[in-house]
């Protein structure tokens, strides 16, 4: 039975695919089906992967059935871009036990699955789609809605999603979708407003294996707008021919868009540009604006998957007693719990999509006329978000700790101000504002952006670090300009004020090379959307209301099951408030895995002064230890203590801590200590508490400090690096691979480093594979291996603890002598050594009994004790897996 409304079922009209759809499918093999059952869960799944050779190329995919029998509806579930179909196989499981059939598969030039990339050409990637439709209509396990037409629905992330609106679009069968953090229109997404987003669609290439990979009129066009700056007009064709606006006015069944609100690549934009073409098409749309993006933040994953399993349950298995949330859902922060430090996320909707102008207010700013540069080849660029950085160290952390990082050079930006305000404001969408800009050329780029400014003025904010692009042409003559603003949802408190900021340059964007001078003024107010209708819900929530962090499932779902409120984090313990470290149980599973761990059950305490040397072999779990002590990710179970504190992500005690965790990242025009003033800056302390010229003196670049750093060698970013984690001297510092691109001179000066900042009362953990520097610079040592503790203590102790004793002679041991003690009983070798003999005992074997027969044979024993490098006992400790 078809479960559309009459009304898209009459709208549905017969489509002739794309030649290629036509092209045969081959199945490769059979495929192996296996069955799988997640932990504690005992509805088993049978899945089979199989290899389809599709026009000389090969599709790899992966089929995942409820272990029953009977028919069931399906779900295709498309990756992300540079991911695979491995990506997607947790979900796909998941599905499958809900009553599911599902498909996922690696889209072309990904994972196991031949071909050129084709960012979801409606010819390859999308005629791919058709054909995984046509092989599921052939399967007995789905339900048909029709000969050939199966009951289909699609989800996905970003590139998947997209794939997602264009198969809707371009194949009739496709019943419900449910697409997140994707495009609309991939032109307006990487050249919006005609301007070049020069960093993110450099990503884009590097993430898929360089441009060789890409269809060679993708590839061809990259690099005429990368060497050129400026989007043309054919590159704008070849971008809309892969979106889905080009098919938006077939896409007429429910579609369930998630969107994220940290997301300087695809913005809440896109999605309202598709909620609005899809509605337009009489189909159901429900909209969502989750925490995160492709610049970071809360996925909500677990929340989002509910959410898409209740849509495909109400328009694919057509129970429509299926509550499948609002028409309009965002998830807002509501400051930081003062108990843990944890950031609260609670849900607000609204009965209908207001879209991106809702209930406007009108804010007046002030500002007159003011004249800003463009700078030569565009440099130094201001900053807003830094994309593609959200996992790596340095400055991007500063992300995961709560603050965010802007800039604006002095003489490259005009700023208008409002008044403070009277009473708290709520923005929700995009707020608008007419300019008049007039230039010394023809062509001009600005990037648009309003900051939240504190009631002292010295601190603002910019919401989602999100920043408007928009090129003016024909801008010597003047013109008036309305610009549109980044949508955003953020509350600005009484007696803070908005500040529309309007800047020459970004890194994120290519502006144009030729220096030149704008000149800037305002038309008008500022135009606020305010959207009344959305309300915050009142806890306790529905379960597509609330999400909370993955470290607190367990207590979302008691809170569901029994109504009962979550406690509060553990207090501050008095006892432990002088120890820099206490780790308690502590577990961390791999993602999408319910018995594969990073760490499993450690528990380790370090006290004050102590250097403290984490080793274990790749993969041991030390990584995934230290950023969960750094808050940067939960732990599954247990427990970290920083002075008595319990880790949280935005923990205040984490200011007590300082991290150099997988490299830094500098921005490579600014001078090694305007890197640092700018970083310490960004954390919003005061300049006095940096204590820069230690930590300067600690690096030991010297002039170098006032070069660019991207002139500095591996060794030079390294020591900066290092130098950045004790801007504060913190209490605690941490530091991954400190010795990484360091010569040996600079090796040595780094272990006196931490040795001298350890002796003044601090504590400092490092991670290193070079062991005779963790020998030579450590006091303590844990030892993991496999996500497990092996061994912990004081270096001594553990390097002591070996099966080989140096027995020091009065007088040198001649070569029978040695035999004789060969062959007593414990012993498994004697070598005569310069000072008298190396002995290693037989498991068993002691050293007391050794001396005991050492005396008997009239040995001249003068010293007897452990010969042993901390290398020796590292393989032994781990079985030698290193």
């Amino acid at each position: 039975m078809d479960l559309r409304p009459p009304a898209l079922r009459s709208m549905r009209r017969p489509r002739r695919l794309l030649a290629a759809v036509a092209a045969a499918v081959v199945l490769a093999g059979a495929g192996t089906w296996t069955a799988a059952v997640a932990s504690g869960d005992t509805r088993a799944v049978r899945v089979s992967d199989q290899v389809m050779a599709v026009d000389g190329m090969r599709l790899d995919t992966t089929y995942v059935t409820p272990a029953g029998t009977g028919r069931h509806p399906a779900v295709l579930l498309a990756h992300g871009f540079g991911g695979s179909k491995q990506d997607m196989r947790r979900q796909a499981e998941d599905l499958a036990r809900d009553g599911y059939a599902v498909l996922t598969w690696s889209a072309r030039g990904f994972g196991r699955s031949t071909g050129k990339i084709g960012l979801n050409d409606p010819k390859a990637e999308v005629a791919d789609v058709s054909r995984l439709i046509d092989w599921l209509a052939k399967r007995p396990e789905v339900r048909l809605d029709k000969p050939g037409d199966p009951r289909v629905g699609m989800a996905g992330g970003s590139y998947g999603g997209a794939i997602s609106l264009l198969t809707a679009g371009y194949d009739h069968r496709v019943d419900a979708i449910a697409p997140a953090i994707t495009y609309w229109n991939l032109a307006d997404a990487l050249f919006p407003d005609g301007v070049f987003k020069k960093l993110w669609a450099g990503i884009f290439v590097n993430t898929g294996g360089g441009c060789a990979r890409f269809e060679p009129a993708l590839c061809r066009m990259y690099d005429r707008v990368a060497e050129s700056g400026t989007p043309d007009p054919a590159a704008r064709t070849l971008l809309e021919e892969r979106s889905p606006s080009a098919v938006g006015d077939r896409i007429e069944v429910p579609t369930l868009l998630v969107q994220g609100q940290t997301d300087s690549l695809f913005p809440l934009g896109q999605a309202d540009a598709a909620a609005k073409a899809i509605r337009a098409n009489g189909a159901p749309v429900d909209v969502d604006w989750i925490a995160g993006g492709h610049d970071g933040g809360d996925m909500e994953t677990s929340r989002v998957e509910g959410r898409v399993r209740a849509w495909f349950d109400r328009y694919l298995k057509g129970d429509k007693a299926t509550d499948t949330g609002p028409a309009f859902r965002i998830t807002r922060t509501g400051g930081v719990d003062s108990t843990d430090g944890t950031v609260r996320l609670r849900g607000a909707s609204a009965t209908a999509y207001p879209g991106l102008h809702d209930h406007p207010r009108a804010v007046p700013l002030t500002g007159g006329t003011q004249h800003i540069a463009n700078p030569a080849g565009a440099s130094p660029p201001g900053v807003s978000a830094l994309p593609g950085l959200g996992g790596s160290g340095g400055l991007s952390q500063l992300s995961a700790l709560g603050v965010g990082l802007s800039l604006d050079f002095p003489g490259q930006y005009a700023r208008f101000d409002s008044a403070p305000l009277t009473r708290d404001l709520r923005i929700t969408g995009a707020p608008t504002a007419t300019v008049h800009i007039a230039s010394t050329r023809d062509d001009a780029v600005l990037f648009g952006k309003v900051y939240d400014v504190g009631p002292d003025g010295t601190r603002q904010v910019l919401p989602a670090q999100l920043v408007a692009p928009f090129r003016v042409t024909g801008a010597k003559a003047g013109k008036d300009v309305t610009v549109t603003l980044p949508a955003i949802d953020h509350e600005v408190q009484r007696g803070h004020r908005l500040r529309l900021v309007l800047a020459s340059t970004d890194l994120g964007y290519a502006s144009p090379a030729a220096p030149a001078t704008y000149t800037v003024s305002l038309k008008g107010d500022l135009s606020v959307p305010t959207a009344p209708a959305v309300r915050t819900a009142a806890a306790p929530l529905p379960a597509w209301v609330w999400w909370l962090p993955a470290a607190g499932a367990v207590a979302a779902l008691a809170l569901l099951l029994t109504a009962r409120r979550r406690t509060a984090a553990p207090a501050p313990d008095p006892e432990l408030t002088e120890v820099p470290l206490v780790i308690e149980g502590l577990s961390k599973r791999y993602a999408r895995s319910t018995d594969r761990y990073a760490v499993r059950e450690l528990s380790f305490r370090v006290e004050k002064g102590q250097v403290l040397g984490l080793l274990g072999p790749n993969g041991a779990g030390k990584t995934t230890t230290l950023r969960m002590l750094m808050g940067l990710i939960r732990p599954d179970e247990g427990e970290i203590r920083v002075f008595g504190h319990a880790i949280r992500p935005g923990a205040s005690v984490l200011s007590r801590v300082g991290a150099f965790v997988e490299g830094a990242g500098f921005l490579p025009h600014l001078s090694g200590r305007e890197n640092l003033e700018l970083y310490w800056r960004a954390t919003g302390r005061p300049p006095q508490d940096a204590h820069l010229d230690e930590a300067l003196e600690i690096a030991g670049l010297g002039d170098a400090l006032a070069r660019a750093v991207r002139t500095y060698s591996q060794g030079m970013r390294q020591r900066l690096a290092i130098a950045q984690a004790m801007l504060g001297l913190p209490d605690l510092l941490i530091l991954d691979e400190p010795t990484n691109g360091l010569d040996p001179p600079q090796i040595r000066e780094m272990r006196e480093v931490m040795i001298r900042y350890a002796a003044g009362g601090r504590t400092v953990i490092v991670s290193s594979h070079l062991l005779a520097e963790v020998e030579q610079s450590c006091t303590h040592l844990v030892v993991m291996d496999r996500g497990r503790l092996v061994q912990a203590g004081p270096v001594r102790e553990i390097v002591g603890s070996g099966d080989t004793l140096l027995v020091g002679t009065a007088v040198p041991v001649g070569e029978p002598m040695a035999e004789k003690v060969a062959a007593l009983p414990g012993v498994a070798s004697a070598v005569r050594t310069d000072d008298g003999l190396l002995v290693r005992l037989k498991p068993g074997g002691t050293a007391e009994r050794l001396v005991v027969e050492l005396v008997r044979l009239e040995v001249p024993v003068a010293s007897v004790g452990p010969h042993r490098r901390l290398e020796d006992a590292f393989l032994t400790l781990i079985g030698g897996s290193a």
